[in-house]
């Protein structure tokens, strides 16, 4: 079962990279970003690449340039993750044959999101707008494309989003911050799959 999670490494350093990969894709999470701000983050993610690129989508997130999505592709990432809408952005992650996953909060934002090209909608920060403005919007995006709800979602709320419409979440500190073991992380993931699995499934 490919899950429509995607963990969020905010932090992450190199050599805990592999340890926290494994124990992810262990717990059932195939879809793993990398943020940019982390403390050398091309470094983690050609680890990871490397090492789970055929068992899990590892890419980056917080990616601001076009520089930044040829620096990932570069490192072996596949998944480009923004927390804006950038169309150059989009456009470069496309062409560099990697998916795209912009950050978005408007109908606007979400139509040219699309319109360039990106393959799923990030919505965030999803805390602020929350499930009834995600409802909103689901009504009018095409059904084929996949809404994640980032910033705010969780294990203990899953059930709200998605009976608002959203297709998937991205976890962040909720399943990793800097400090804890990869067995802790793994732990999380559980928790998280379980939640997961019994509202989306």
């Amino acid at each position: 079962m490919t899950r429509k999670l995607i963990a969020i490494l905010r932090g992450l350093k190199p050599d805990e990279a592999l340890g926290i990969t494994e124990a992810l894709i262990e717990a059932g999470i195939t879809a793993i970003e990398v943020p940019l701000n982390s403390p050398q983050p091309l470094d983690s993610i050609e680890k990871m690449s490397k090492a789970f690129g055929s068992d899990a989508l590892i890419g980056a997130g917080t990616v601001l340039s076009e520089k930044d999505v040829a620096e990932v592709a570069q490192a072996g990432g596949e998944l480009i993750v923004s927390p804006n809408c950038d169309a150059t952005v989009i456009a470069a992650t496309k062409a560099a044959g990697l998916q795209s996953f912009p950050g978005v909060f408007t109908a606007t934002e979400c139509f040219a999101a699309l319109t360039a090209g990106a393959d799923g909608l990030k919505i965030f920060p999803a805390s602020i707008m929350g499930p009834a403005g995600v409802s909103a919007l689901k009504a009018v995006l095409p059904r084929s494309v996949p809404v994640y709800a980032v910033g705010g979602a969780g294990a203990d709320n899953f059930s709200q989003w998605r009976a608002a419409g959203a297709d998937g979440f991205g976890i962040g500190t909720a399943l990793y911050a800097p400090g804890l073991t990869a067995k802790e992380v793994g732990e999380r993931a559980r928790k998280l799959v379980s939640a997961y699995d019994e509202v989306m499934a």
